[in-house]
């Protein structure tokens, strides 16, 4: 028990090692936004706003900021709206055709951005729709795809199908058992999927570089053009911010998975 007991310590203080090595790093960020110098520097000299200030009021920063909002919005919905009807459609589906569906669903995961930003630009640009905010929405709604159909997949799989079939029994049609028994259900894993995909689509920068354009400048690319030409706090400022709301948009997804597995406990339970 005694040996049992150290090894846990031992391994939770090493996990703790690796996360504070991890992470430290990111959080250095914070102080350097609030330097009063010109330029980057840690420790910080001073301490001042102007910075955040910069990154709240300058237009090139905040049209990028609204221009992500308004892409990242768009892709989570349209990636939510489709993953979630493909969730339901791969657990109907059983053998050798199930598995390469999910792969296929999955591949934006698998495959190296770089490939996947090349692929898109080739295809967009046949489109016309390079450098548009359409084309970076339909990018982003392929590469945010996989994590709604998997926080969705998980949610269906603790979904008790006994509630459907009887609100079939009872003279629902398919489409009103869904949308009041089944949906409701799985609605905490549709959110969550929704949360990971708007963080995803916002945060994203490699396929941004290829396709964005003057008009369509996402905030990691103007961070990206931040530190290539200029090395601004504005860029710590604004990596703080994103910080901040990623931390902000992972907790409530948390809270909607757990959210979801208690609902299908209470379902269960009736």
């Amino acid at each position: 028990m005694m040996r049992s007991a150290l090894s846990r310590r031992i391994l939770g203080a090493v996990v703790i090692a690796i996360c504070a090595f991890l992470i430290l790093p990111t959080l250095a960020v914070v102080p350097v936004s609030f330097t009063k110098t010109e330029f980057i520097i840690f420790p910080p000299k001073g301490l001042s706003l102007q910075w955040y200030d910069v990154f709240f009021n300058h237009p090139a920063w905040r049209n990028a900021t609204l221009t992500s909002i308004a892409v990242a919005t768009a892709a989570a919905i349209c990636s939510t709206a489709i993953g979630t009807l493909a969730a339901f459609g791969l657990n109907r589906l059983t053998g050798p055709m199930a598995r390469a569906v999910i792969w296929l669903l999955l591949l934006p995961m698998l495959v190296p951005t770089i490939v996947l930003a090349v692929a898109f630009f080739s295809g967009l640009a046949r489109l016309g729709v390079v450098g548009t905010k359409a084309g970076l929405v339909v990018a982003h709604t392929i590469l945010t795809l996989p994590f709604v159909v998997i926080n969705v997949s998980a949610s269906i799989q603790k979904l008790d199908w006994r509630m459907v079939a009887a609100a079939r029994s009872l003279g629902a049609d398919p489409i009103t058992a869904f949308r009041k028994i089944a949906l409701p259900a799985v609605l905490p894993g549709v959110l969550a999927g929704a949360v990971f995909a708007f963080l995803t689509s916002f945060d994203e920068v490699v396929v941004a570089l290829f396709i964005s354009g003057v008009d369509a400048v996402t905030l990691p690319v103007q961070m990206w053009n931040g530190i290539r030409f200029e090395i601004s706090p504005a860029v710590a400022a604004s990596s703080s911010i994103l910080l901040l709301l990623s931390v902000a948009f992972l907790s409530v997804g948390a809270m909607l998975l757990r959210g979801s597995g208690r609902n299908a406990a209470e379902m269960r339970s009736r």
